[in-house]
This record gives C-alpha cells, structure tokens and sequence, in this order.
C-alpha cells in the first residue's frame, strides 16, 4: 500500500450529508412499509405469480450482490496485482463492497415472504443445494473483507496484507461463481442450465462493480470538493470498459452455446426476437445503453472530461446491468417449463404459455430500499473511518478540448 496516501473522515452533520441521510432514511422507511403491506397483504399484491416467482426486487438484489464482488476488484488490482495507483482506493473499494452485499442480501431476506425463516437456513445447511452454499459464502465474503480492510488501515497488521487480499480476492471469485451457478444448475428452465452463466456473472461483477464504484468515488469527492484527478479517472473509465467488451463476449457466448441446442431455439427466439419487453430491454438496454454506447464513451475521443465520461458511462452500466439481470432473472421465468421434454403440454393452467409480469410500486420500493440501505453503510463508514483519500492527482485535463 501506498504510505504517502492522506486519508479523511467525511465531515457529519453538514448540510449535505443531513439532506443526503433523510433522503436515503425517506427510502429505507418506504421500503419498510412496503415489506409490511405485503407481508400482511400475502403476496398477491405484487406482480409474481406462481410461475414468475423472482420479481423486481431479486432483480435489484441480485445487481447488488454481483455489483459487491465486482466492487472489491479496484482494491484487488492495488494489493493482488499490485498496481500502485489503485491502492489508494482499496479503502473505498472494500467498504463499498460490503454496504454492496449488505443491501442486497437485505433485499433478498425481506422478498422471501417469512424473513423470519432465515434462521433455519442459517443453522440447516443442505449442502446438496447451491443456496445453502451461498448462505456461507456471502457471510463468509464479508469477514474476509472486514479482515482485509483492517489490514489496510492498520500498520500493526501490515504481514497480513497479502495474505488477506489473496483471501479477498479468491473468496469474491468464488461467491460470484456461486451466484452464477444458481442459475447455471437450474436445468428445469432452458434460459437457464448453462455453465458459461458462471463466467458470465463474474464478467458481469467487473462491470457492475466498477461502475458503481466510480459513481460512489466521484460524487463523493464531489460533494467533500477533493481533487480527482483526470488520470485516475481516465485509467478506470479505460478499466471499466475492458469490463464491458468481457460481459457482452460471455452474453454472446451464452448465447450461442444455447443455439447450438435444437431444443434452446424456442426460449432463445423469444428472449432475442418475440420476447416484446424482454427482447427490447436485451437489445437496447443490455446491449444498447449498457454495451455499446459506454465502450463508444470509454474509447472514443475526448469529447467531454475524463470525470464527465467516467460518470456517463457508468450511469450507462447500472442501466444496462439492470436490464440484463432482468433478462436473466425475469425473461428466464416467463418463457414456459418444458414439463415433457418432447411433447405439448396444454391446461387451463396456462401450461405451455409464456406468462405475463409486471412490478407493483410495492416491489420498486423494496428493490430502492436496499440500493438506499448500501448508500447509508457507505456513507456512515467513510463519516466513521478514515476511508477516502484526501485528494487524488491532479485537476488539469489530460486532453485537449475538455471541457
């Protein structure tokens, strides 16, 4: 790590950070609320039903768990790979991965439906499911993390950096791949059952993460009006759409490995050609608004600042993120159960019918509620600890004609 790095504490109770904390608490108190009303309502109040069981909020849940792991890869690349410019960051990374993980786990507890029977995932493992090996793996990453972050704020402690980010990071590789691998294992639905979905998750996380990552970076700086340098923005916005090019390879790779099935045509025609919403959000959100137009942003030219670019194109990222993650989550769901492989199942039960689903307001105020819950965890720990650099390079724009 980088001994000549100054870090701060955010400074509480200022103007900003009092609107910022009520806004975020006005969320979180939504949220609540929405929980309560359909706990006590029953669960038909929202848009699932019983073929579309994950809904809006496992889509934002799932965003955030993969946008955790993809969060630490910044402190990564300063400890693992020992990139020194990136190891000012690794404070800000591991924080953020946390609150990250924190708030989509916060997400996925309260969409079960009787939150109360977490404690017997907790202390009842089936090891044969993959879901009780996420149970393990995602309490498991943020000890690991919380390790590594004192490692890096405690000199005292310093043998026990690289130990502890070789820790951190085999640990996030392997949570992703268990995320991954929930759908990769789900044979029963053909949008699913493939195991390019592992690496493809772990492509996703580069993305999601550091986009994230430089929003949280630059607006925070912003608003505690440090220096951020163009250099350091223009290395992640570069990095970042590296992480691009790698999720829209493995998302073409997925989907070409399932044209190759004869009997994957049907869910494939429909999730790229006759799928209405879902077809729209893979070609103009995934690919489009989430693929395309941030690497046109990353590599090409200097149009704007390198800190307006960064940020544009990380904007670009969650938006499209999130339309793959419900192409993934949602669009796997309402393509029909091959019951009888081979055979036409038809029933007043809808079998055989692509099944229709639309979000109540319920749902959206869950899913913001644990993007809220991530902010506040970020926020109280770069109030609490010492967490972000005093500055970062210098100001002047490295191109020419930025504005």
């Amino acid at each position: 790590m980088s001994s000549t790095t100054t870090y701060t504490q955010v400074r509480p109770y200022t103007r900003g950070w009092l609107a910022l904390m009520a806004a975020l608490g006005a969320v979180i108190a939504v949220a609540l609320g929405a929980v309560f009303h359909m706990e006590h309502q029953g669960h038909w109040v929202t848009g699932m039903t019983n073929q579309v069981v994950w809904g809006l909020p496992h889509v934002f849940a799932v965003f955030l768990i993969v946008a955790a792991s993809g969060a630490l890869n910044v402190a990564s690349i300063g400890s693992v790979f020992g990139r020194q410019e990136y190891q000012p960051l690794g404070r800000l990374s591991s924080l953020l991965a946390v609150a990250l993980l924190a708030g989509g786990l916060a997400v996925l507890v309260l969409d079960l439906g009787r939150p109360d029977r977490l404690f017997v995932a907790m202390t009842h493992f089936n090891f044969k499911s993959i879901f009780a090996w996420n149970v393990i793996l995602y309490s498991g990453f943020m000890a690991v993390v919380a390790v590594y972050l004192w490692t890096m704020m405690d000199w005292t402690r310093k043998r026990f950096y690289k130990p502890a980010a070789l820790a951190a990071f085999g640990w996030r590789l392997i949570l992703t791949t268990g995320t991954g691998c929930i759908f990769g294992f789900l044979a029963a639905r053909e949008a699913y059952g493939a195991a390019v979905m592992a690496p493809l998750f772990i492509a996703m996380s580069f993305a999601y993460g550091l986009a994230v990552f430089i929003l949280v970076l630059s607006v925070s700086f912003k608003m505690t009006r440090r220096p951020l340098g163009d250099e350091v923005s223009t290395r992640l916005l570069r990095l970042l759409g590296l992480f691009v090019a790698a999720n829209l390879y493995f998302t073409a790779l997925l989907h070409v490995t399932q044209l190759y099935f004869a009997g994957r045509s049907g869910v494939e025609s429909f999730i790229l050609l006759q799928g209405g919403l879902h077809t729209t959000l893979f070609w103009v959100g995934q690919v489009g608004l989430g693929g395309i137009l941030p690497l046109v942003i990353a590599y090409g030219g200097c149009g704007h600042a390198p800190r307006k670019r960064a940020m544009m194109a990380s904007i670009l990222v969650v938006l499209g993120g999130l339309a793959q993650v419900w192409v993934i989550i949602i669009g796997g769901q309402a393509w029909p159960l091959d019951l009888f492989p081979g055979m036409e199942a038809s029933s007043t039960f809808a079998d055989g019918h692509v099944h229709d689903y639309a979000p109540s307001a319920w749902e959206t105020m869950l899913g913001l509620g644990g993007v809220a819950i991530a902010l506040v965890i970020t926020t109280l720990g770069v109030t609490a600890l010492r967490l972000l650099p005093a500055g970062l390079g210098e100001t002047t724009s490295s191109c020419a004609g930025h504005k």
